[in-house]
């Protein structure tokens, strides 16, 4: 059942008499119609234009709630409308609404249809529209958003999915190439260490092949003697103020032998050398050989190890020996240290 609904703001809503006075009332045409020129009121409900004979109405049935509502106990209440252009006034036109329409009533569809034509009350299927083609598009634009989202991520992981494959394969390529310069570091040190031990055997082969040669080459000068005196010994026997050569002690008629291959350039008396032989060997060095008991040979070339002498006691001697002079460029030097570097031991 309808309850009694209050009043329209602005509208002044005068109370029934009391069922005493006045007795059950009921709107009728007469008490309904609007007041000419007066009151009238133009509101929009639901996106339509009402005209002033609708609002009207509504407040009537409104007070009424339906035509069944009494009003014995309620004074009665005057019902006035706020003055309000008329509809054609609001569009622009001339005469009063009911002018306009021969039955008396307006239609209040074509006011609304007009007011929506003149642009004061926008359509609500127009405004529907937009809200939905607005929605429709922050829709798509969200969906859009979200496949762009999800489009970045999937690149986003793809590339970080290639980055660490990448990464990987690098390190991967890093270690091989660390592997490969540790086995290639190791190899050539075992090569150089071998290349090291080949010519450290290459240079003593060598150097025993060298000395053999050597000591083929040359020959000590007699056998069975004892070192007496040495080079740059000192004293009142020798001349010079100290001794110029190398004694070998030995027997009287000990063979005395070429220390190398040359040539006989003198032989014969000395003075204090007795007799002396000197030997020429290809290189310049000069081999003398003195205080001999005998000389086997007196010129001509000579091999090393030919017997060229015998031991003996003549010049200035105070026994039988060997006395050896090695002479380079002129100059005396150490016979000891000259026959031991041609691989000869003394």
């Amino acid at each position: 059942m309808a309850s009694n609904s209050p009043a329209p703001e602005g509208i002044e809503v005068q109370e029934p008499p009391t069922a005493g006075a006045w007795g059950e009332w009921n709107p009728t045409e007469d008490s309904a119609r609007p007041l000419r020129g007066k009151h009238r009121v133009l509101k929009q409900r639901g996106g339509l234009a009402r005209s002033s004979t609708v609002l009207g109405v509504g407040v009537i049935a409104a007070v009424g709630a339906g035509g069944i509502a009494t009003a014995q106990d309620r004074p009665q209440v005057a019902i006035t409308l706020p003055s309000l252009p008329s509809l054609p006034e609001v569009l622009g036109g001339s005469g009063d609404a009911d002018a306009q329409h021969a039955d008396g009533q307006s239609d209040g569809h074509a006011d609304a249809a007009a007011v929506q034509r003149t642009g004061l009350i926008p359509r609500q299927a127009d405004r529907s529209n937009d809200a939905g083609e607005l929605l429709r598009s922050r829709i798509l634009q969200q969906a859009g958003s979200q496949q762009e989202a999800a489009a970045a991520q999937e690149r986003a992981e793809t590339e970080r999915i290639a980055q660490e494959a990448a990464a990987k394969d690098a390190h991967a390529a890093q270690e091989t190439a660390r592997k490969a310069a540790e086995a290639a570091a190791a190899e050539q040190a075992a090569k150089e260490t071998r290349e090291a031990e080949e010519a450290k055997a290459a240079a003593e082969a060598k150097a025993k092949q060298e000395a053999a040669a050597v000591a083929g080459s040359y020959s000590l000068p007699t056998s069975a003697y004892t070192l007496t005196s040495h080079y740059g010994d000192a004293g009142s026997m020798w001349s010079s103020g100290h001794h110029t050569g190398l004694d070998f002690a030995a027997p009287t008629g000990t063979p005395v032998k070429a220390v190398g291959s040359g040539k006989i350039t003198s032989a014969g008396w000395s003075g204090a050398y007795g007799y002396r032989i000197v030997l020429e060997l290809p290189d310049g060095t000069e081999i003398w050989y003195c205080h001999l008991s005998s000389m086997s040979v007196t010129g001509g070339t000579v091999a090393a190890g030919d017997t060229i002498g015998r031991v003996g006691a003549t010049g200035n001697v105070t026994g039988p020996h060997l006395h050896l002079e090695v002479r380079e460029g002129g100059s005396t030097v150490d016979p000891l240290a000259w026959l031991t570097a041609r691989g000869l031991n003394v």
